[in-house]
C-alpha cells in the first residue's frame, strides 16, 4: 500500500509560490525549491512531476490568492473606499507602500511576463488569462466610477490596457534596483491617466 504524502500540496504550492516569487522561474534552482518546500527531490517530483508543472500550479494558485483578491477589491462597492476611481488608485500606492516597506519582490505574475519564460506556450497562456483577468477588473471598476462610466466601452478597455501596462511596468520596478522614487508616484501615475479620461 502506497504511503500516505507527509505534507498538504496547498501549502507546498504556497512555499514554492515564495520561491518563485523571489528568484523568478529561470533563477529559482532545483535546491532553492527543495529547501523553500521542505520536500525531497523524490517527494517533489512525484507530487508535481517537473519544474514547469510545478510553476503552473504556482502561478494558478496565485491567480486565486492575489489576482482575485484584487479583482475583488477594485469591484467591491463595500469597501472601505466607495469609489472606484480610488480603489484604482489604491491599488497602485500599495505598489508604493509594498517597495517603502521592503518588498521589492514585485509581482510574481508580472516578473513572469517580463522573463523568457514567457517563450513557454503553456506559462504565457496561463500568465496572459491572469493578467485579462486584472485587466478587466480596471475596466469594471471605470464602469462604477461616475467620472468614467459615460465612456464608450471602447474607451474604457482602453483605459484598462494603460493602467494594465503601467502596473506591469511598476511591478517590474519595484524588482529593479531603481531609485524608490520612480515608484513612490505610483498612484499618483494611476490618478493621471484616470483624470485625463474623466467626463
Amino acid at each position: 500500500m502506497a504511503r500516505p504524502r507527509e505534507f498538504k500540496k496547498e501549502d507546498a504550492i504556497e512555499k514554492a509560490m515564495q520561491v518563485f516569487w523571489s528568484h523568478g522561474y529561470e533563477d529559482a534552482s532545483l535546491p532553492d525549491l527543495l529547501t523553500g518546500m521542505g520536500l525531497t527531490r523524490g517527494s517533489l517530483y512525484k507530487a508535481f512531476g517537473d519544474k514547469k508543472s510545478l510553476y503552473l500550479q504556482v502561478l494558478n494558485h496565485y491567480e486565486v490568492a492575489q489576482v482575485d483578491a484584487a479583482v475583488q477589491m477594485l469591484i467591491n462597492n463595500s469597501t472601505a473606499n466607495p469609489d472606484a476611481s480610488g480603489r484604482i488608485t489604491a491599488m497602485f500606492e500599495s505598489i508604493s507602500q509594498g517597495s517603502a516597506d521592503g518588498d521589492r519582490r514585485g509581482c510574481l505574475l508580472c516578473t513572469a511576463a517580463a522573463g523568457v519564460e514567457m517563450s513557454d506556450p503553456d506559462i504565457a497562456e496561463t500568465v496572459n488569462i491572469s493578467l485579462s483577468k486584472l485587466r478587466d477588473g480596471f475596466e469594471a471598476a471605470l464602469d462604477q466610477s461616475p467620472a468614467h462610466t459615460r465612456l464608450a466601452q471602447e474607451m474604457k478597455r482602453e483605459i484598462a490596457n494603460t493602467l494594465l501596462t503601467q502596473y506591469i511596468g511598476l511591478r517590474v520596478l519595484a524588482r529593479s534596483n531603481m531609485p524608490l522614487g520612480i515608484i513612490k508616484g505610483a498612484g499618483q501615475h494611476a490618478h493621471l491617466i484616470l483624470a485625463v479620461h474623466a467626463v
